[in-house]
């Protein structure tokens, strides 16, 4: 592979179905691999395979969309050595750009132009030892934290991690269920019941399109 490349499973234009962007426009590109393996991973066919593609055909596929908004998902998309040059081009080309990773790798050094979606995973994920703790005290009011909860003991420890780190006062902190396990209605009862100061969330493009990858 070209030492200025990537591997890239898919290029795609929808909604973004996440965030603070919810329902925007956005151009997606998702690098293959990833370190993890959560439980509830829905882009498992992320994992291998991908075509190496130079930060030029990178550009070159997205621009016919006109996108205001760009988002490097994965996957892992830290887990590739030049995901920062990429990062840092899109945002020289003007987008506003986002960066979804699983909390896993150093986010540090990350373009400052562009905003971390940063997953804390949580116990039934499978993958609560691979948090990098350290990267919390990296992000600011540009990025955000999201837990995926899967039960009521998800629940719990997603509630002690948002009181010992301070995590609202750092940047906006999202609640999501995983559906196949934890009823979205009831996440909702227990945020409102306890006033957490988080935001509770549904994955959008998921209620219009199911799981369809490139959607």
């Amino acid at each position: 592979m070209p030492p200025a490349s990537l591997r890239v499973t898919e290029i795609f234009y929808s909604l973004q179905g996440e965030a603070a962007t919810t329902g925007l426009p956005t151009a997606f590109i998702r690098l293959t691999g990833c370190p993890l393996r959560c439980r509830y991973c829905d882009t498992a066919y992320a994992f291998t395979g991908g075509e190496p593609m130079s930060l030029q055909q990178i550009i070159d596929k997205i621009t016919p969309w006109h996108p205001r908004y760009v988002c490097v998902t994965g996957g892992e998309p830290l887990a590739q050595k030049n995901c920062r040059r990429l990062l840092s081009r899109l945002s020289d080309d003007g987008y506003h750009v986002s960066l979804e990773t699983s909390g896993a790798m150093d986010v540090a050094d990350i373009d400052e132009r562009v905003s971390r979606i940063m997953d804390l995973k949580t116990p039934d994920s499978g993958e609560s030892g691979k948090n990098r703790l350290q990267n919390i005290n990296l992000l600011n009011t540009r990025d955000r934290i999201k837990m995926v909860i899967s039960s009521r003991r998800d629940y719990e420890w997603a509630c002690d991690m948002l009181q010992r780190h301070r995590l609202q006062q750092r940047c906006e902190v999202l609640f999501s269920p995983n559906t196949a396990r934890q009823p979205a209605a009831e996440l909702a009862d227990w945020i409102i019941e306890d006033n957490l100061p988080v935001r509770f969330q549904l994955q959008l493009h998921k209620i219009l399109w199911g799981e369809q990858p490139g959607r």
